[in-house]
This record gives C-alpha cells, structure tokens and sequence, in this order.
C-alpha cells in the first residue's frame, strides 16, 4: 500500500474576505445559524483586519474585512467582491505538509510559523491554489485554545440549524484549465478523480460546463474543478469568472442529517433558493422512487432529489449570498449515494439560467 505523503483531517475553515466583516458575520448568524465564537481586531490589538469566527456542527467560517484602505484585503474585495480566500485544512504536521506540496509543485504563501499563547502552540502554512485563493495547513496537536493565538473568545448561545460538515468544495476555472487543475491535486495532494463530467451530462439548450472532482485518500476532503464549455450563450461559470475576475470557489455544500428541517429554518430565516417547476417532482418520483422523505415536502421546499447505485441523496441551492453573481451554496443530505445529483443536472441548470436571464448575463 503506498504511503499518502499529504494525509488530512479534514476541512478546518474556510476565510472570505468580505468589505464589512461584522454586517456579513451577522448575515451568516442570523440567515444561516452559525453562532460567532472568536474576535479579531482592534480590540484585541490587530491593526490592519477583523476576523469573526463562526461555527455550526464541525464547520468553521472565518469572516475577515480590512481596515486599511489600500491594504490586500480591501483590494481584494475591489477586484473580486466578497468571497473565500481560505480553504485551510488540518494536517499532522504543517511543516511537512508545506514542505511535501512545495517538492511537488505548489507555489509557496507562506513558510511553516508557531503561533502561541497560554493555550499552546499552533502550527501553520499556506500554498496557493487556482486563482487568488491560498490552502492553508493546520496542525492543532499543540493547542487547545478556541481558534487560533489573538483570538477572543466569544460567549453566544448557538441557534443552529442542522447544518454538520462541509461535504465538498466547488472551484470554477477558465476554459482549458480543469486539467491542470486536477492534475495540481492530484500531483501535491495525491488526490484522486473520483468523477467526471462532460458537458453532455452538464448542459441545457444554451450553455454548458464540465467537471471533475477531486478527492482526498480518506475520502473527507473533495474538490470538484468546473470549467466553462462552448455553448449558444454564456454559461454560469463564464458569468462567475466576469464577475469574479479571476477562478475562485463557487459554492459550498454544507451537509444536513434533516434536510427539510434545515431548508425550513433557512427559508423562515430569510435565504433566498433557486426553484424548480412543480413538474420536476412527477418525474423525480418515477426516476428515483420511494424515500423516507415526503415529496410533498420536497416540492414545498424545493429540494432536489437523485440516486445511484449506491442509494440516493437530497440537495437545494441558495442563490448568489453576496451583490456579485458568484459565491453561493448548497444544501446536501446523503443517504448511501456518493454522487452529485447528476440526475438533477438539468433541472438545476435551467433555475440558474432563469436567474441569469433576469440579471441580463444570459
């Protein structure tokens, strides 16, 4: 059996650098139960950001804003709008990890570093990945501290809403490049392709894309890569890049253990879920039959379903979360199936179509 030389534990947080770091963590509070644990700034003697820590089930979020002007955080947020900067994961050891992905191609952002303070010592390092955006390793076997040293704790009382794990993490890159970009995960973490998608399984009458997913040895780390292809109009990842201005992460899937019981709670919270017509549920009860669920709740709701040969899955998608039509998420709960949802490919295709269309990018 061959040594993974770039073993994780998993998806420590995710960082978005956002314009206004406190009003976009009251956003994610309030609209989607993640409860505000840790603070960073002024208060606490940093100079140039804020960082708001929040957390639901395993998932970290960490909402940064600039406070200098002409600083890389606020020209950041100039050329790109808010989004994630930070897809940091736990390792073992960061100092190996930095080392291993950098003999194997990946381009430094920052050398190994301790961080420290009465609760221990945290151990960093960070690689870039496709656009702007950085990995970050983490090795918390030395600190028992609530996030990171500088941090202050905060004392909220959660209001969740059964969102568990972040499920996978989706990037969108130009034409041409989703190989390279496979073969990076593949060549610096040891990924594998699990699945590929063509734009023949990806497509509607006007536009297309495809994709592969990368995943990690343990099968907890997977990092699907959509590229644009050649369609009548303009795809959603062409849409994404325009507005973006560079690849970045397009979506988060976030897993529930009750989906319906989530989606009800982030609809009576306020966010906003791309539909599907009412007809998509009379084909998906002859294509994907009986389920716990109700489909009467599914169609109330507008939760995707799909399944495969190993059992089946639920998903829904929000739309666009900041001004820019490009970060959004997902909402997913599995039931055997290791999949995407291919069987919904299209009906999801046409909502985000019909969204581009109303914002004129169609």
């Amino acid at each position: 059996m061959t040594e993974d030389f770039m073993p994780l534990l998993g998806v420590d947080h995710v960082e978005f650098w956002v314009g206004n770091a406190r009003q976009s963590a009251f956003f994610y509070s309030k609209a989607m139960g993640f409860t505000p644990v840790a603070f960073a700034g002024l208060e606490t003697g940093v100079r140039d950001r804020t960082s708001w820590v929040l957390q639901q089930g395993n998932i970290r979020f960490v909402i940064t804003g600039g406070l200098d002007p002409k600083g890389e955080i606020a020209e950041h947020v100039r050329a790109h709008g808010d989004g994630v900067k930070t897809i940091a994961l736990g390792v073992p050891d960061a100092e190996r990890a930095w080392k291993e992905a950098t003999a194997r191609g990946a381009e430094s952002a920052s050398k190994p570093e301790e961080l420290s303070d009465d609760a221990g010592t945290l151990r960093v390092s960070a690689i870039h990945t496709y656009g702007e955006t950085l990995h970050r390793f983490v090795d918390r076997s030395d600190y028992k501290g609530d996030f990171a040293p500088g941090y202050k704790k905060l004392n909220n009382v959660p209001d969740e809403v059964g969102i568990k794990e972040i499920d996978h993490i989706v990037g969108n890159v130009e034409l041409g490049q989703m190989e390279p970009w496979v073969k990076y995960y593949e060549d610096v973490f040891g990924m594998t392709e699990m699945i590929h998608f063509t734009d023949k399984a990806i497509s509607t009458e006007y536009s297309a894309l495809m994709s592969k997913v990368c995943v990690d040895g343990s099968g907890k780390v997977k990092f699907p890569i959509n590229e644009p292809a050649e369609g009548k109009r303009k795809s959603q990842i062409e849409e994404y890049l325009d507005y973006y201005g560079s690849p970045g992460v397009q979506h988060m899937a976030l897993a529930s253990d009750d989906i319906v019981k989530t989606v009800e709670h982030l609809r009576a919270r306020g966010m906003n879920f791309l539909w599907v017509p009412g007809t998509y549920y009379e084909e998906a009860l002859e294509r994907v039959g009986e389920i716990s669920e109700d489909y009467t709740d599914l169609k109330r709701l507008g939760i995707l379903v799909d399944r495969d040969d190993e059992g089946y899955l639920l998903q829904i998608f929000t739309k666009p979360v900041q001004d820019r039509p490009t970060a959004f998420f997902e909402v997913i709960e599995r039931h055997g199936s290791k999949g995407f949802g291919v069987g919904n490919f299209k009906a999801l295709f046409e909502a985000i179509e019909r969204e581009q269309d109303r914002r004129g990018n169609l």
